[in-house]
């Protein structure tokens, strides 16, 4: 395919995707609550800090 052709496919195609998700922010009303995106993203943040850091070594107590 000619590059010229695929690239105006390429951007009518964007075009239609962008109107479709445009059209669908505006049916689903407001987006969702902030506070619930703030929460989800630090318990993310929390999940990554415990998968990065070594594991705690526990004291074994002598006998």
């Amino acid at each position: 395919m000619h590059s010229e052709i695929h690239l105006a496919l390429h951007r009518v195609r964007a075009a239609e995707l962008q109107a479709q998700a445009h059209a669908h922010g505006r049916a689903l009303g407001a987006r969702p609550p902030r506070d619930l995106r703030v929460r989800l993203g630090w318990t993310l943040v929390e999940v990554g800090l415990r998968l990065v850091a070594p594991p705690r070594s526990v004291a074994v107590p002598q006998v």
